[in-house]
């Protein structure tokens, strides 16, 4: 594989035409790839869903050069109805518009560059792989005291001219002091038997706000993995919100860094699985000064030869004293062959703190089914009925209620 990936990445570079100082720090990365490889089971933030194996058994002879120099046609019928919103539009990795008319273009600054240094520790390969092959990376700034007026949505889109190829990307977000964000991430796949690789740099500033929601909802044979970073001043505020169920493989990540007094984060999932689908979601709340507050829900709903798992870890450093920590969840399962991991974490080093944690798995309960059943439901109806009740739970904790209801439409879940 090494051989490819030196081939691949020779021809990325001279696709960019970057200066040797950018082409050095590229190859950096790129040998701690070809060093640690993909992540495997031995490894234990993977031990549930082995990303190597998956990609040996799913992907064949996959390439690492995507050509980024022909633009590609957009299809507009992939665009959310109903919702006002500002977009950003990756095809096939490459972005091919920015339209963020609905807003003050004073307030907004966007940049890109072929380079940036990752400015946290890591022992990632696929943030390693991530910096070597991305095309561009693009920074989005929301300036000091601006709220986005409307949402921004950025389309995730593939068509049939790629095929076994991995596609890196990444943006890195900044939001100034008392500002605004609300993001949405919408992967619309057209294509089969492709690794996404996806990483984001968040940085909020003092009494920023931040409402990410991630929805994988359109059925496809893509492997993908998405990497947030969220680093977190005074006051602020992140809420992320997973809707994981499209992909055949899908592993979201979360490093959530809570560095500032009285600053929180809310993170609430679900996974909606049919057959034959393997999702996870890892997530690690580090509470580093004091009076942090983070919030965690996720909720399964796990079909015939599915996996979900979570991996969910509260840190606490001996200075985060007056912490309050919470972690939960829940799984249904709907058939024998079913299965979902839960790896709670607890890391306390501070006395005067509040943490929790808990995790539960099982069937549907048939008495409730029978009960239904009684008042004139059939047995699919009465199906029905409780898992929507049992994931309406998690929707009801998205605090922006146009995109509550988008999400609830997309899954058809009614109060």
């Amino acid at each position: 594989m090494s051989e490819q990936l030196q081939s691949d990445f020779d021809k990325i570079v001279k696709s960019l035409k970057i200066s040797k100082e950018e082409i050095q720090i590229k190859k950096d990365f790129l040998n701690k790839f070809i060093k640690k490889g993909f992540p495997n089971r031995k490894q234990e933030d993977w031990k549930f869903l082995d990303i190597s194996q998956i990609i040996k058994k799913n992907i064949s002879d996959l390439n690492f050069f995507n050509d980024y120099s022909q633009p590609n046609k957009i299809d507009s019928s992939i665009f959310v109805d109903d919702l006002e919103h500002n977009k950003i539009i990756f095809i096939n990795g490459r972005i091919e518009k920015i339209d963020l008319d609905y807003e003050d273009q004073n307030k907004i600054e966007i940049s890109d560059g072929t380079t940036k240094e990752i400015s946290f520790d890591h022992k990632n390969s696929l943030i390693d792989l991530n910096s070597a092959f991305t095309n561009k990376v693009f920074k989005i700034i929301v300036k000091k005291n601006y709220s986005l007026k409307r949402p921004l949505i950025i389309y995730h889109s593939t068509d049939d001219k790629i095929k076994s190829t991995n596609i890196n990307l990444r943006l890195d977000f900044e939001l100034g002091e008392n500002s605004c964000l609300k993001l949405i991430d919408f992967f619309i796949d057209n294509t089969s038997k492709n690794f996404i690789n996806i990483f984001y740099n968040f940085n909020l500033k003092k009494d920023a706000i931040l409402k990410n929601y991630k929805i994988d909802n359109f059925k496809n044979n893509n492997l993908k993995y998405s990497f947030n970073n969220i680093e977190q001043g005074d006051n602020s505020v992140s809420e992320t919100f997973i809707l994981s169920a499209g992909s055949d493989y899908l592993k979201n990540e979360i490093n959530c860094n809570l560095n500032g007094k009285y600053s929180s984060a809310f993170v609430n999932g679900v996974f909606s699985l049919e057959e034959n689908q393997q999702h996870e979601i890892r997530t690690a709340i580090n509470h580093l000064v004091e009076n942090t507050k983070s919030y965690q829900l996720i909720k399964s709903v796990i079909g015939k030869n599915s996996k979900s798992a979570y991996q969910g870890k509260i840190f606490v450093n001996s200075k985060a004293q007056k912490t309050d920590g919470y972690q939960l969840s829940k799984a249904i399962l709907l058939d024998e062959t079913s299965e979902f991991n839960a790896k709670p974490e607890l890391e306390i080093y501070a006395d005067d703190v509040k943490c929790s944690h808990g995790s539960a798995s099982g069937n549907l309960d048939e008495n409730s089914i029978f009960y239904l059943m009684s008042r004139g439901l059939n047995y699919q109806q009465s199906k029905e009925l409780l898992i929507n009740g049992f994931l309406l739970e998690v929707i009801e904790k998205i605090t922006d209620s146009e995109i509550k209801n988008l999400i609830k439409n997309i899954l058809r879940l009614k109060e």
